[in-house]
């Protein structure tokens, strides 16, 4: 049995031609719904990077409990199983925030792993002299410098990191091929912000635009004229399309090697992101939307063999740490809550009634496929709030001192397996109750436009909500934070 993950950061799925986008170029990605199982209803779980990343490990929501972190003692990691029972897992990735102390331990859980450098901000080569920074990488301090410095070592498309990420993703399937037993994760940071792409796919999207350079929006609320965010939507979708062509050679390398008979492949996201919608930039600032938490997905599964069909299963990150242990015939840990999609993707078997997602601290997001509940809390001060964790760690660094000076240790959840964790008073980036609590018929208002005002489905969105919030053992204090009767 082999598999190959392939994931993108940020990718929008009304970005893509399967999902109904006729301005973006993505050729590829229509060969790859017209070839595999394209999913309708697939939601982010637990947001933004490195929370995702936690839940393809273990297949349980993270943001009840805790915000950005590593993988805790406690977990169970899905491609440490998988190498424990036999099955060599190899990460090829861009993603810098695995090389970060809030990412640091989960490119180790894999058999192998390779890493390119230079996205975004990631502090790789150093130039030392004064930089003139363009206007608007001034919102992104010392990041936005940084950006600069590896953008410029980087000039030639080979050079840059998706398409080295892909190079040695493509290296291992051309040096592993006949090999059995293996699972292959190739994870590029794009199309994540900055939009930085070489020319050749700005072409697609020609503009007379004679603004400020502009490909890496703010987090906040929009305040640029409409001809730059327009300008910026191209840079996107430039950068869109330099992702649907690294997966065109995987797909041809598939084609070539004869890997589709005995190969799952899934191709998925952590996210989606918002680039002007609801007038926002981003993805954390402001409630989830379904441009940021409705995502795409699709899988081919070589024992159904089913190619271009779509499905309608209610479907979540967390299922497929699952999926992959099914696939390879290893029993799911009694912690993990994902389910295997095997039969989602043979016959569109449903796999649960609603799905959780959110933000540590944010709202507590619910849908049903048909509705969304986005639960804020009754007070303005957004608390309690608590961080239950044995690796205190935040994006880049661990926690200060002042954050750890109230630690208690608490009992263990069900999860734990018997060790307690540190309580620690949290500190969320962001505050929904300005937002206030949302309701969305998907049905009637697919453009989450208008707010639906009605009891009676509200109290049934509650019904789900607090039950999943049960089932992922949630504290006490979030019922509390979000106003809710437990």
């Amino acid at each position: 049995m082999k598999a190959i993950m392939v994931m993108f950061d940020s990718l929008n799925r009304h970005m893509l031609r399967p999902y109904g986008c006729d301005w973006v170029h993505t050729p590829n990605f229509q060969r790859l719904a017209d070839q595999a199982v394209t999913f309708d209803r697939s939601y982010v779980g637990s947001m933004p990077c490195m929370p995702a990343r936690r839940e393809i490990h273990t297949g349980r929501y993270n943001f009840l409990h805790r915000s950005w972190g590593p993988i805790e003692p406690f977990d169970d990691s899905m491609p440490e199983l998988l190498k424990t029972s036999g099955v060599h897992t190899h990460l090829v990735s861009d993603h810098y925030h695995y090389w970060e102390e809030g990412g640091c331990n989960y490119h180790t859980r894999y058999s192998t792993w390779e890493a390119s450098r230079g996205q975004e901000g990631d502090p790789w080569k150093a130039h030392l002299s004064h930089i003139d920074l363009p206007e608007r990488m001034h919102d992104h301090g010392v990041w936005g410098r940084q950006d600069l410095i590896n953008r410029h070592y980087m000039q030639r498309e080979e050079d840059q990191p998706q398409a080295k990420t892909f190079a040695g993703g493509l290296e291992f399937l051309y040096t592993n091929a006949t090999a059995d037993n293996w699972f292959l994760h190739i994870e590029t940071f794009d199309p994540h912000e900055p939009y930085f792409s070489p020319e050749r796919f700005h072409r697609l999207y020609p503009e007379a635009y004679d603004g400020p350079e502009f490909d890496w929006p703010p987090y906040q609320r929009v305040a640029e004229s409409p001809e730059q965010v327009a300008h910026c939507c191209r840079r996107n979708a430039a950068l869109v399309s330099m992702c649907d062509a690294y997966l065109g050679r995987v797909l041809d390398t598939m084609d070539e090697l004869g890997l589709w008979d005995d190969t799952l492949l899934i191709v998925n996201t952590d996210h989606g992101f918002l680039l002007g919608e609801h007038g926002w930039w981003g993805k954390c600032a402001q409630p989830f939307y379904n441009e940021i938490a409705h995502t795409p997905l699709f899988v081919w599964d070589p024992r159904c063999r089913c190619e271009g069909e779509r499905r309608d299963a209610l479907v979540q990150t967390i299922d497929l740490p699952a999926t992959l242990l099914e696939y390879f015939g290893q029993a799911l840990p009694p912690d993990m809550q994902g389910k295997p999609l095997r039969e989602a993707i043979a016959r569109d078997a449903p796999v649960r009634e609603a799905a959780l997602f959110g933000l540590h601290g944010a709202h507590v997001n619910c849908t049903d496929g048909r509705y969304v509940y986005m639960r804020a809390p009754g007070d303005p001060s957004n608390s309690p709030l608590f961080e239950y964790t044995l690796m205190p760690t935040h994006m880049r660094r661990t926690f200060g001192v002042d954050e750890l000076h109230d630690i208690q240790l608490v009992e263990p959840f069900g999860f734990t397996k018997g060790c307690r964790t540190m309580r620690i008073p949290g500190r969320s980036s962001v505050n929904p109750h300005p937002f206030g609590t949302l309701l969305f018929d998907l049905t009637n208002d697919p453009g989450q436009e208008h707010p639906l005002s009605d009891p009676e489905v509200e109290e049934y969105m509650i019904g789900h909500l607090v039950r999943l919030m049960e089932e992922n053992e949630a504290p006490a204090e979030q019922y509390q934070r979000l106003g809710l009767a437990t």
